[in-house]
């Protein structure tokens, strides 16, 4: 495992970009990023951990929402400086209640919403 972090190459705050992208059907799911240990402890649990820049701190997917990702196959760019981690989304991805983070379209000049809330996002966060 660290080998694999090893050769990644962080930006200067210690972090690389990560796309989730759900492995059975290729939808893109979200952007998020991950330091040294995320990728250590994703490695080790099979179960995705991020790097949360607002809250400073390693953010297991799910944690609070339960809608948590399961790794099936990390792979790294050409660089080694951007990740691809291919993942079974469990529930929805976004804390909007989407499935993807990824729902505005831009189209004909503007931008619209494309994807449907499929969970009250206060049902997810008890908010």
């Amino acid at each position: 495992m660290s080998d694999v972090a090893g050769a990644l190459q962080f930006d200067a705050e210690g972090l690389i970009p990560a796309i989730a992208q759900q492995h059975d059907t290729g939808q893109v799911l979200m952007l998020a990023w991950m330091n040294r240990e995320a990728v250590e402890e994703t490695l080790a649990t099979g179960r995705v951990c991020y790097w949360s820049r607002s809250r400073r701190r390693l953010w297991r997917k799910g944690e609070t929402s339960g809608q948590w990702q399961r790794l099936v196959e990390m792979r790294l760019d050409c660089d080694n400086d951007a990740l691809l981690l291919k993942v079974d989304q469990q529930g929805v991805a976004c804390h909007t209640g989407r499935r993807t983070c990824f729902f505005h379209r831009v189209e004909d000049g503007g931008v619209e919403v494309a994807e449907p809330v499929l969970v009250d996002p206060a049902t997810l966060y008890g908010s």
